[in-house]
């Protein structure tokens, strides 16, 4: 179900190159640099208490799990709110760092004192749905956010353009997105929870100090994950100066963008676990074993197919976003090999996170983070945007790898079994496979050879699915195995 849900973000892919052409990459770049910040801000604000409520609420009385969310609802929104108020007030000092194209620099201090509403905003849906997540609702909680989040935002960036804002009219649609998905974040809480109770529910000292020790404890890693993440753009704005600046953090943001396709698989599995880890936790963590094996198995199988395709329609896809996108191309490549060393290696993150390790994903980020550090600091300045992807891509693996390693470690848990080299053999034939039949349609116009080999991958990803996973594996995919024939 989550699986499904996250496919919504195809819609935001989809919604990328219509920023581009109807903005310009410069000013998608200055976007993707203020987004980052505020994502940033979001989880240091948060103090992981998002992934707090994962591990509280699953194990947690009724009063209790009300209790909770209330209070890590009011230690996170009150401080973002606050601190958009602060950079309200020195938004001209802020325009000063950042480097944007003469056209949007004239209205930069007014774009940034407007964007950090975002903050509030993006950091009361963080919390509120992943308290839903605490209930196990992941898919309605995922297409909140990824579908109706992102149709928002497109009808609201069209409609802003052809009204004649040129460079606010970005930013204003994502704010009123946000807005709006905080109103139906509200409606979500009601569905899984009870609001007058959650108001009414005392938080006792106990409960207080349960919520923020469980996430201050994670909080380091996260903001390190987040600094690989949203990071890069911003010191690629900040290195370079003026129009090269914001336009080196939007073709950053594009390759991105389009590389985190591989993820939906990854993500999915990220957002189940941890709750299901936190709860299966407390009673025996063997039990942990087949969630974490069988999720491992159906990623291998399918993101090397899916990254391949993406690899080989990279170009074609940068030709959507405009003329100077193909500069991206092979950032573009480079980032999507990483997510799939990604999405290959498992999910040990968020179980490692959520059985009670708390200082394992620190030290996992901070191995990422200086991995990360040394080769940017090494390539980006000569190298732009693919040396940051470089960067990016092995600091990202790094930090996966580190948690594989701790779990086999401490908990006796690995997924790489038989089962799983025979998901993974599949993957890699099928990868080979759509490898030989893109270069075999390389004398067709690319609109053909990309239809093609998009059609062609359908049927690849059914038998790579139906010969690389056991029966058991696809009856678990329910209904959608049943009505594809899997089983």
């Amino acid at each position: 179900m989550a699986a499904l849900a996250r496919l919504g973000a195809l819609i935001e892919v989809i919604a990328q190159p219509i920023y581009t052409l109807l903005f310009g990459i410069a000013t998608y770049g200055l976007y993707i640099v203020l987004w980052s910040a505020v994502n940033m801000a979001e989880k240091i604000v948060d103090l992981s208490l998002t992934q707090a409520l994962q591990r509280i609420v699953p194990v947690a009385d009724e009063e209790a799990s009300h209790g909770a969310v209330k209070f890590a609802l009011l230690v996170t929104v009150i401080p973002a709110a606050l601190i958009a108020g602060l950079v309200t007030f020195f938004a001209p000092q802020i325009a000063g760092a950042i480097s944007a194209s003469p056209e949007d620099a004239a209205t930069l201090p007014q774009m940034i004192a407007l964007f950090a509403w975002a903050l509030p905003l993006w950091t009361f849906v963080e919390v509120a749905t992943s308290a839903a997540r605490a209930r196990r609702a992941f898919g309605p909680e995922i297409r909140l956010r990824i579908f109706w989040e992102q149709c928002a935002r497109l009808v609201f960036a069209v409609s802003f353009f052809f009204a004649g804002w040129t460079s606010n009219g970005l930013l204003l649609a994502h704010l009123l997105s946000l807005l709006l998905v905080s109103i139906l974040s509200v409606r979500l809480l009601g569905r899984y929870y009870d609001l007058k109770m959650m108001i009414t529910a005392p938080v006792p000292a106990g409960l207080r100090k349960l919520v923020l020790v469980s996430g201050i404890a994670l909080s380091p890693a996260a903001i390190a994950r987040r600094i690989l993440n949203d990071l890069p753009p911003i010191l690629l704005n900040l290195m370079l100066p003026g129009t090269q600046g914001a336009t080196a953090a939007g073709l950053f943001g594009i390759a991105r963008k389009i590389a985190s396709v591989p993820l939906i698989v990854r993500q999915a599995f990220l957002y189940v676990l941890a709750p299901l880890s936190s709860a299966q936790a407390a009673f025996d963590r063997s039990e942990i074993a087949p969630l974490y094996a069988f999720s491992s198995r159906l990623s291998a199988a399918l993101v090397l197919p899916l990254g391949g395709l993406l690899i080989l329609l990279a170009s074609d896809i940068l030709s959507l976003f405009g003329p100077g996108a193909q500069a991206a191309l092979m950032a573009l490549i480079i980032l999507t090999i990483g997510r799939m060393g990604e999405a290959i290696i498992g999910p040990a993150t968020p179980i490692v996170e959520m059985i009670g390790h708390r200082i394992l994903p620190l030290i996992n980020s901070l191995i990422g983070i200086a991995v990360w550090a040394v080769l940017a600091w090494y390539l980006a300045p000569d190298r732009g945007a693919e040396g940051m992807a470089i960067a990016v891509s092995v600091g990202a693996v790094a930090i996966a790898l580190a948690a594989v390693v701790e779990l086999q470690i401490s908990d006796r848990l690995q997924p790489f079994d038989g089962p799983f080299l025979r998901g993974l053999a599949l993957g890699a034939l099928g990868l080979l496979i759509l490898s030989g039949v893109g270069y075999a349609l390389e004398p067709l116009a690319a609109p053909i050879r990309a239809a093609i080999l998009t059609l062609f991958f359908l049927p690849l990803c059914w038998v790579t699915l139906r010969v690389g996973l056991d029966s058991e594996d696809r009856a678990a995919l329910g209904g959608i195995a049943r009505r594809t024939k899997l089983i």
